[in-house]
């Protein structure tokens, strides 16, 4: 079993001159610990259920940009990208450029939106729903195209796009892998079974064990092995919890087939609390055996 790091927030930092030190600090520690894969939301205004909006949040894909530069072996993506925020051929070229020049660290996370306040606040167009949903699938259609060897046109009811050229190409082989996030059961795991190469699940075991079975049978509907297909799920651990609590969450979820727990950056020193925290836990929990799927 795996664990990657999950940043939400970013007023642990201080000011914002202290700010991109304090992430590179953390970055380092985390690779240094032997968190696997790093990833930062896709939000402009930090969400209200989790703090003020006013509080600092930084831009994904140039956060990774930064990371990237001080790291080596630290895999990243952002959890997840708002369809909505940029257009998918652009939304290509970004998770590209990071890949080629992060010798082929990055990955696509994916996912329909929802932060309402941000997208009128910036005046991000925020279609219905349904209408999300459809450019979602357009923009997977997207970027697996121009990862692919077709150049060519793609004509979607949302996105049209004349040329579809990606140089260079990737350096992830045979390109980056997709994350799609979201446990809707009717349309975001269908897009999971269709699409992901990997999936992020909401709640406790019980409730990740409930879905992975609805995306069973979406795998089955489509032909697909769902053992294709990584689980990566939050881990909930108290601040003040210890090394063998975050040992016996994970296995909780391994026995649910969980291959990958997701631990946030917590408290007002993140770095400090991967050392005592999570850090002593990594290298135990590779001997987890998850469930088999």
């Amino acid at each position: 079993m795996d664990m990657d790091l999950h940043i939400t927030r970013f007023d642990w930092a201080g000011s914002p001159a202290q700010i991109g030190p304090g992430v590179a600090r953390l970055a380092r520690t985390a690779e240094a610990v032997g968190i696997k894969t790093l990833s930062v939301m896709d939000h402009y205004f930090q969400m209200e259920a989790m703090a003020p909006a006013e509080d600092p949040m930084l831009e994904g894909y140039t956060t990774l940009g930064f990371i990237a530069g001080v790291t080596e072996r630290l895999r990243m993506r952002v959890l997840v990208t708002g369809v909505t925020y940029r257009p998918p051929g652009l939304l290509a070229k970004i998770v590209t450029t990071l890949d080629v020049l992060s010798g082929g660290r990055a990955e696509l996370g994916l996912g329909a939106a929802w932060y309402e306040r941000e997208h009128k606040g910036l005046g991000v167009p925020f279609p219905p729903v349904a209408e999300r949903f459809e450019r979602l699938e357009e923009a997977l259609q997207i970027c697996l195209q121009m990862w692919g060897d077709n150049d060519g046109a793609f004509d979607g009811r949302h996105y049209q796009l004349a040329e579809t050229l990606c140089r260079p190409a990737p350096v992830s082989s045979p390109r980056p892998r997709i994350m799609i996030g979201g446990g809707g059961e009717r349309k975001t795991l269908r897009l999971v079974a269709q699409y992901a190469d990997a999936c992020n699940l909401f709640g406790g075991p019980d409730q990740v064990s409930h879905k992975l079975d609805v995306l069973r049978r979406h795998c089955d509907a489509l032909g697909r092995d769902i053992r294709e297909i990584e689980v990566t799920a939050l881990l909930s651990t108290p601040d003040d919890g210890t090394p063998d609590q975050v040992l016996r969450a994970a296995e909780d979820y391994a026995a649910v087939g969980v291959a990958t727990v997701m631990a946030r950056a917590v408290g007002n020193d993140p770095a400090g609390k991967l050392e005592t925290l999570f850090g002593p836990a990594v290298e135990r929990m590779k001997a987890i055996e998850p469930k088999a799927l």
